[in-house]
């Protein structure tokens, strides 16, 4: 499929109502939820279109309960903008793939890089404790 970057093109708006914005979520979702072909052949993902719909999921879940309308319509703009970007080719396979497999959770950090932080909460303990 030939990229046509106005194909994907649209006017910024502001939702009228939560219902509205919900709406928008929606349907942003289910324009990533289609792509998903056309991005695991555009960039040629090692991954399934199954494991890519998983990511985006991933994704829309880690933003679920997010409720304030201002950045619920920042996020939507940036979903929309990332979904044209990515079909319209404008990115590397390294990027794409950095944003399906990006894992949010902070991994656990062993004593040299608390080391080299210049501290160790974990050994810490309040001066007047009182405790031994």
């Amino acid at each position: 499929m030939t990229t046509i970057p106005s194909r994907l093109a649209q006017v910024t708006r502001m939702s009228s109502s939560p219902q509205e914005a919900r709406q928008r979520v929606i349907n942003l979702y289910r324009a990533w939820y289609r792509a998903a072909p056309e991005i695991e052949t555009l960039y040629a993902i090692p991954l399934s279109q199954s494991q890519i719909r998983d990511a985006i999921r991933q994704k829309f879940e880690h933003n679920r309960y997010v409720t304030d309308p201002r950045a619920v319509e920042v996020l939507i703009l940036k979903g929309t903008q990332e979904l044209q970007e990515t079909l319209n080719c404008w990115k590397q396979t390294d990027h794409v793939m950095g944003i399906l497999l990006k894992n949010e959770t902070r991994r656990e950090r062993g004593f040299l890089e608390k080391f080299y932080e210049g501290r160790d909460e974990d050994a810490v303990r309040p001066a007047a404790s009182g405790v031994f």
